[in-house]
């Protein structure tokens, strides 16, 4: 069967490249793109590692052939600009073959496809060059005409008018956003020269290694969206972010369409600790140093704009960027940080002492901050009596605040992106007898248990848990157990979601991240997807349509299994309703509660646009009308608080002032201390619900002495 397949295929490529052999031979600054046998073999691997060991355990088949054809389609062309329809209509006869290709270890379906798409950017990028010198209607803003700003599920252009229409539209967007900001024409013409420019020399330069990648990529990506391949280029510099020894900023990048997009902040680094960049944020610009001028990185490579942040120890990169609740892509910030490398000592466990008047008395509350799930390896297996780690540090801490007079403990797991999974096992054990943690099946589909085997000491007075949607994978295992034994309370918003684990397995050429298990809580269900849903919620800061595991595409499910015979401690349940009426009643005249729900509402707002208007005078009206609205809610809340109102919204100076950016890059320093001294308004009514669910412990003093 794979004789009489192999040659009706050659066929299909053969007539497909037969257009496309002429581009390569007249235009000699086009690199060859081609594969070999070593991809080939590494494809043959990476597909069987994939239906044997994922665990999602699904073939390769017709089925997931046709998914394939649509996400590599979605891979090189998410917004469907370059490509027509005609080019997805030849396309269509490899839309059932492609597993049989991949099983073979055939490429040339791929590449046929990459090359056809290569072909038309670079038509596309050189008629670019040509509109904006010749096109004036690019710049008559009082025309009423709208953008889409969602192409993803749009039809492919059926000819090439339709295209050059839809890219005229795209032009002139881009030249209203950088005209909005400031800029004036000439500039803009010269800035999109060069971004196009700069995306049309990448194109030509594409290398077959990075087709691979993109392919095998979107293979991967059927199973879950944390299965990647990585190539030898990739797989470095995945190893380096590994041992937290890069010098950078410390974020965790992707691409989204043309953008990088920031997935996440490793706590305790540069960006995190300087405070204003974050997730879902949309870097379009980087500039070295305090002057240095702003390069453009709007459809760069993903590795050459980390490239670009990377730096040394002390120095400060800039970005510019479109903040995740912007409206549109003429709203931008500059963002000043300052290198470093991320230290373990950074990311430890912190304390504090959180004071709370309530019902005519100051409760005093010990706070537990943890970043991260972590454990000094190299000193444990040295066998240094002293080595770090978090279940460590937070005995100690815990020990420290209850001889402080703490009359309950906050663990603060915000933002935490987990870890360590022996850590977070060992930290539970810090707050219950014995028992069980978490449940992780395999792909195999056996079920392993971990969690405290022997009785022991623990604190088990009252207890609450501060979570947010970047609260993920460890961090869900803690909150998760405590919520089951109902040994604490779990404040805050919906999880990550982040139930699954990954193992990197080296192959011919590259390695793979596999999932190849999945986190069950002690109740049953998973943390996947769903992740853990708070006992009593607050207002959403991040967007979950954004953020999250049930953001990403081809996320595995939340689904159950058999729950683990457990003890309970306290019936907090039973509390629940008046804890939250409690709740309710403060947040209700609470400024600060007031102010995040109305800055909820107007993301909520900007996330339902679909269409953008090209007109600058409606434009610019909208954009009063929300800076208005922002800056209406920022008063009430200032006022309330009884502060001064502001005049005006304390905007970005565009990236064009360095004396502007010169200064912001000073104050880079600066802004950790800044960020300590704000208060906390989720924490300290995170307090609040602790002291009211004091009465539900049932005892005038709780266990140190166990301790």
């Amino acid at each position: 069967m794979l004789q009489m397949r192999l040659p009706s295929v050659a066929v299909l490529l053969a007539a497909l490249l037969l257009p496309l052999s002429g581009l390569a031979k007249s235009d000699p600054a086009i690199q060859p793109v081609a594969w070999d046998e070593v991809q080939g073999k590494t494809a043959v691997e990476v597909v069987a590692r994939l239906e044997s060991q994922h665990f999602r355990r699904q073939t390769l088949n017709d089925e997931l052939s046709a998914e394939l054809f649509d996400n590599y389609l979605r891979a090189l062309d998410p917004a469907r600009l370059f490509l027509l329809q005609s080019d997805i209509d030849t396309f269509q006869s490899f839309r059932l073959k492609l597993d049989d290709t991949l099983h073979q270890g055939d490429l040339d379906p791929a590449f046929v496809m990459f090359k056809r798409y290569q072909q038309r950017v670079v038509e596309r990028l050189e008629k670019v060059a040509v509109q904006l010198k010749s096109n004036p209607e690019l710049f008559d803003f009082s025309r009423d005409e709208q953008l889409e700003l969602d192409r993803e599920q749009a039809p492919w252009p059926k000819t090439m008018a339709e295209a050059d229409e839809l890219w005229r539209l795209r032009l002139k967007g881009a030249a209203l956003g950088l005209h909005l900001a400031g800029k004036e024409q000439k500039e803009i013409v010269k800035l999109l020269e060069r971004r196009h420019r700069n995306q049309l020399n990448r194109t030509r330069q594409y290398s077959g290694d990075d087709v691979f990648q993109i392919y095998m990529n979107a293979i991967a990506a059927l199973y879950d969206p944390h299965t990647n391949y990585l190539s030898p280029r990739v797989s470095e510099n995945f190893n380096i972010n590994m041992s937290l020894k890069l010098e950078g900023i410390g974020a965790v990048l992707q691409m989204e369409d043309e953008f990088t997009r920031v997935t996440r902040l490793v706590p305790a680094g540069p960006a995190d600790k300087q405070g204003e960049l974050k997730p879902a944020d949309r870097i379009v610009g980087v500039a070295q140093g305090a002057n240095g001028s702003f390069e453009d990185v709007i459809g760069w490579r993903l590795d050459d704009v980390v490239d670009l942040i990377r730096g040394p120890k002390g120095s400060v990169v800039r970005l510019e960027i479109i903040p995740a609740k912007a409206k549109s892509d003429a709203e931008r910030r500059v963002i000043a940080i300052t290198r470093n490398e991320v230290k373990l000592e950074e990311q430890s466990a912190q304390k504090r002492m959180l004071e709370v008047y309530q019902n005519g008395r100051t409760v005093k509350l010990g706070v537990i901050s943890i970043p991260t799930f972590y454990v000094d390896f190299d000193a444990k297996r040295r066998g240094d009596p002293d080595y770090r780690s978090t279940t460590r540090d937070v005995k100690r801490l815990l020990d420290e605040l209850l001889v402080d007079g703490a009359e309950g403990i906050i663990v603060d797991l915000r933002d935490n992106g987990g870890g360590s999974l022996d850590e977070v096992n060992s930290l539970t054990g810090l707050f219950i007898d014995s028992g069980p943690t978490v449940q992780i099946k395999h792909s195999s589909t056996r079920v392993f248990r971990d969690g405290k085997p022997r009785s022991g000491p623990y604190y088990d007075g009252p207890l609450a848990v501060m979570i947010n949607r970047l609260s993920a994978s460890a961090s869900e295992i803690f909150a998760g157990a405590i919520q089951d034994y109902q040994r604490g309370l779990v404040i805050g918003s919906q999880s990550f979601g982040k139930g699954t684990v990954q193992s990197l397995m080296p192959l011919q050429y590259g390695e793979l991240k596999l999932t190849e298990s999945k986190f069950y809580r002690i109740s049953g269900e998973s943390t996947q997807n769903r992740g853990v849903l708070p006992d009593i919620a607050f207002p959403e800061i991040y967007d979950t349509e954004a953020v999250g595991e049930s953001a990403l595409e081809h996320a595995l499910p939340w689904d159950r299994i058999a729950p683990v015979r457990h003890r309970v401690y306290f019936d907090l349940p039973a509390k629940l309703p008046q804890l939250a009426q409690a709740h309710e009643g403060r947040v209700r005249k609470d400024p600060d509660f007031i102010f995040l729900n109305e800055e909820r509402k107007l993301l909520e707002t900007a996330r339902k646009q679909k269409l953008l208007s090209l007109n600058e005078a409606k434009r610019r009206k909208e954009l009063d009308d929300e800076r208005a609205k922002r800056l209406q809610i920022e008063n009430a809340r200032r006022t309330a608080k009884g502060l001064e109102p502001l005049a005006a919204l304390d905007d970005e100076p565009i990236p064009d002032d360095p004396t502007a950016e010169a200064e912001s890059a000073e104050a880079a320093t600066d802004a950790e201390t800044a960020k300590e001294k704000q208060p906390d308004p989720l924490l300290t009514e995170a307090g609040h619900i602790l002291i009211d669910a004091l009465p539900a412990y049932n005892k005038a003093s709780f266990a140190y002495r166990n301790y």
